[in-house]
């Protein structure tokens, strides 16, 4: 945790006349917020294996927005806005599914695109790998072995990237430092020996998908 503290984390509820809104302030709210996205950033570093700060991005604030907006959440210039409108319409375990989609969304802040190259698929696989190790996976996620392409993205991508860091420990982390300064397939040659096709043949294979 040395170090998490250097990051600033602010909360702001632009909906709280929204049904979703109130929701979020009686069953989350904005303390437990911030230590999430506090922990967040912790375990996040922690998966990424960057122990030092030169290893990171240089991020010194991060504002989380609950906003009236469609869709679930998304992450951009070190702000998180989530849906008060998926809030308000979910139904079960709100605080866990909203830990999990502020995890996803965090993974984003601190994790590297490759400039921009790296594709979208594998990049939102990332975030929902994070999700997956941090057991904030919800019940409809697909199982592994499941979906058409490797970087099909989220659950489905998330779920390969979890078999990959099965065959070499640290995988994950290792692709992510690769990505600081761009991205290319090759990747997956340089750090498993075998072209991303044919570890996701074998994935599948192994699954009996």
């Amino acid at each position: 945790m040395q170090g998490c503290h250097a990051v600033d984390y602010t909360v702001t509820n632009t909906a709280g006349t929204t049904t979703g809104g109130a929701r979020f302030d009686s069953q989350i709210g904005a303390d437990y917020s911030r230590q999430t996205l506090e922990s967040a950033t912790a375990f996040i570093w922690t998966i990424f294996q960057q122990n030092n700060a030169a290893d990171r991005k240089s991020v010194e604030k991060v504002s989380l927005f609950i906003d009236n907006m469609d869709g679930v959440a998304y992450a951009s210039n070190n702000e998180i806005h989530v849906s008060a409108n998926y809030i308000g319409g979910y139904s079960g375990d709100v605080k866990g599914e909203i830990t999990g989609v502020l995890y996803h969304e965090m993974t984003h802040i601190w994790q590297w695109n490759g400039n921009g190259q790296t594709p979208g698929g594998l990049i939102e696989g990332i975030a929902d790998y994070v999700r997956l190790k941090a057991n904030y996976a919800p019940s409809h996620w697909v199982q592994p072995g499941e979906g058409n392409k490797w970087d099909q993205g989220y659950d489905v991508t998330a779920r390969f990237l979890d078999y990959l860091d099965s065959l070499r420990n640290g995988f994950v982390a290792e692709l992510n430092t690769k990505m600081r300064s761009g991205y290319n397939d090759s990747y997956f040659v340089d750090l498993l020996g075998k072209t991303v096709d044919q570890l996701w043949s074998e994935y599948k294979a192994k699954y009996g998908k």
